[in-house]
């Protein structure tokens, strides 16, 4: 026992000060591709070898565009499908593509996770110009943000400085459970913010859940939703559980959570680190401001 005290003496504090105080990320931490559109000259190889299409290409060559050019592309970079494998940033011969160390992706609105860019291009399919650079519109009868700051203000208002999580395996390869445990532990010490983990959905505030929603858990997703209290959030964790991630949507597999469940915030990542998951979980109860993504 006393052996234990004294290792612990003198190991002393190594609880992160996240989110309070910046995070201190390892070199080797993989968080999200940055791409420089500007300076991106070809988009084709790196949406040849991202593996779920995290990166699509749509072409227009009739030859009626201004200042010479052959016509248009415009490339799509969805962070929703994105597994952060770093593929595309290997096959750009530009440079323009790059891993970094940003985490802090989770949005409210799965349309918040895609960039569009738009460019000229010339006889041999180089882009010779960028025209327009924007994330996905957002549908005409999206909430408005007054109905949105309301209900995030109700929220906060029961729930106050509590948080109590039932997390939902909808189908994942468990790599994303991995990473939730870790938040248990001294390093990340949820509980240091008044959160923690219960065993029943019906003593929830929020569901945590993980995986593409496969055909046998979708009924049993349902359930665990219709089984929490009002006023609840729920929260995508991972590609897949975005949108299915590497394995889409298919026979056996529904697809993202929001094809079963209401979404409240969506965390990318394959799997999401503890930072991300604990930067998507403050942002889901409105403890944390949304930050955007990298560009």
């Amino acid at each position: 026992m006393f052996k234990i005290l004294r290792k612990t003496a003198r190991t002393g504090l190594v609880t992160i000060g996240y989110p309070r105080a910046p995070a201190l990320m390892p070199e080797s931490f993989r968080g999200a591709p940055r791409f420089a559109f500007s300076a991106w000259r070809d988009a084709r190889p790196a949406a040849a070898a991202c593996p779920t299409g995290a990166i699509s290409i749509r072409e227009s060559g009739d030859g009626s565009h201004s200042g010479g050019a052959e016509g248009t592309r415009q490339v799509t970079v969805d962070y929703g499908l994105c597994i952060f494998c770093g593929e595309c940033a290997e096959a750009d011969a530009d440079g323009a593509v790059r891993m970094t160390r940003e985490f802090e992706l989770a949005a409210r609105d799965r349309r918040d996770l895609a960039v569009t860019a738009e460019y000229l291009l010339d006889a041999s399919g180089t882009q010779v110009e960028l025209t327009n650079l924007h994330q996905a519109d957002r549908a005409a009868d999206a909430p408005p943000e007054k109905l949105e700051r309301t209900v995030r203000e109700r929220i906060r208002s029961v729930l106050g400085r509590s948080l109590a999580i039932r997390e939902v395996d909808a189908g994942s390869c468990n790599g994303c459970e991995v990473e939730i445990a870790a938040l248990t532990n001294p390093v990340y010490d949820l509980e240091r913010l008044g959160i923690h983990f219960v065993a029943s959905p019906r003593h929830a505030d929020m569901l945590l859940v993980t995986g593409p929603v496969t055909r046998n858990m979708e009924l049993a997703l349902a359930k665990t939703y219709r089984a929490a209290p009002d006023p609840k959030v729920v929260v995508a964790v991972g590609a897949c559980g975005i949108s299915g991630g590497i394995f889409g949507r298919n026979y056996a597999i529904v697809g993202g959570v929001d094809q079963v469940v209401p979404v409240d915030v969506y965390v990318p990542g394959c799997p999401p680190r503890p930072h991300a998951l604990l930067y998507g979980i403050l942002l889901a109860v409105g403890r944390i401001a949304q930050k955007g993504l990298p560009q």
